[in-house]
């Protein structure tokens, strides 16, 4: 069908109604948040089993939303499909489980008719509707009400409005019971392990740095000279100057080199004891990636060394290796 009557400004209002009235849609849940909220968290607490969210429709790809959020946060979920429940999927429910059964209706004829199934197992039942008087909400134990005044659809029929107030409380469910948990970035980066937010959150300092021979490190009575064939041979653009004990006592870098030559002169039999930068930035080799990225953005270096608790050297990296493991 052509566009009619199409103008830019048009199009802009339209979409700004849209913001506006879903942002009305989701403001007016907090307003509403009360002991039925709190019974709703508690029940998802309480579950030994799993959560298991079902919806038809739009509110099933919401569902879905709302199961994989709740999984990745520490609340094992599934999402059923209501319909295909009545033909044989309603067996992956258990009586260790609960539903979560999302229909802005709250009549939705596949949600209804799973439920003498769920009567019978006694699991527990929360529903999210937008019809506080529905069957689904008067069978529910715990019922959620996430009416809107209308759609954000300029006929007012298509699931808008509606399908983000509903998706914006299973959000709040889920961060409820997420922090009532004690659920950490840890525990977060257990269930992320792929992709660069898995990386910043698992990789540690020492699955990235050089380790042994690959260390550029030089000894305090090291001249000029010799820490140059060093930090060219190493590739990691500084070395460490290190005690007869192998503790960092300095840093000695290619931006120390070119400050040394614009200071001094006859700089070829100086000691890096006399040269090098003393107390250097060094990071722990269990620390994870990104702190070590944090560490180099705040000193503005682009190395650092990694100490044991002695003080001891067991480590090197710089920007490229983060960049290499995909912190950056």
């Amino acid at each position: 069908m052509p566009a009619l009557n199409v103008t830019p400004e048009s199009l802009l209002m339209t979409g700004r109604d849209v913001l506006r009235l879903e942002a009305a849609a989701v403001a007016a849940l907090e307003e509403r948040l009360d002991a039925d909220f709190v019974g709703a968290c508690e029940l998802l607490l309480n579950c030994s089993g799993r959560i298991v969210v079902s919806g038809m429709g739009k509110s099933g790809i919401i569902a879905k939303k709302i199961a994989a959020t709740l999984a990745s946060t520490g609340s094992p979920a599934l999402f059923l499909h209501p319909a295909e429940g009545s033909h044989g999927d309603l067996g992956m429910l258990t009586r260790q489980d609960c539903l979560l059964a999302l229909s802005n209706s709250g009549e939705t004829a596949e949600l209804l008719a799973i439920l003498p199934v769920v009567k019978r197992l006694a699991v527990p039942l929360l529903a999210m509707t937008g019809n506080p008087q529905s069957t689904l909400a008067r069978t529910a134990a715990v019922h959620l009400n996430c009416s809107v005044a209308r759609e954000a659809c300029p006929l007012n029929l298509a699931p808008t409005a509606s399908t983000t107030a509903s998706l914006a409380m299973g959000d709040a469910l889920a961060m409820a019971i997420l922090q009532a948990r004690g659920f950490s970035a840890d525990d977060f980066a257990l269930s992320h392990p792929g992709g660069s937010l898995g990386k910043r959150l698992l990789l540690r300092v020492q699955d990235v740095m050089h380790r042994g021979d690959a260390i550029p490190r030089v000894g305090l009575e090291t001249q000029l000279q010799d820490a140059i064939l060093e930090i060219s041979s190493k590739g990691l653009g500084m070395t460490a100057v290190v005690d007869a004990e192998d503790r960092v006592v300095g840093i000695f870098t290619d931006g120390d080199l070119r400050r040394a030559f614009a200071q001094r002169q006859n700089l070829w039999e100086q000691p890096m004891a006399a040269l090098a930068h003393a107390q250097p930035a060094t990071i722990a080799a269990e620390a994870l990636a990104a702190e070590a990225l944090a560490l180099m953005e705040h000193q503005r270096i682009g190395a650092l060394l990694v100490t044991d608790g002695g003080a001891r050297l067991v480590g090197a990296l710089n920007m490229h290796d983060l960049l290499r493991a995909g912190i950056v």
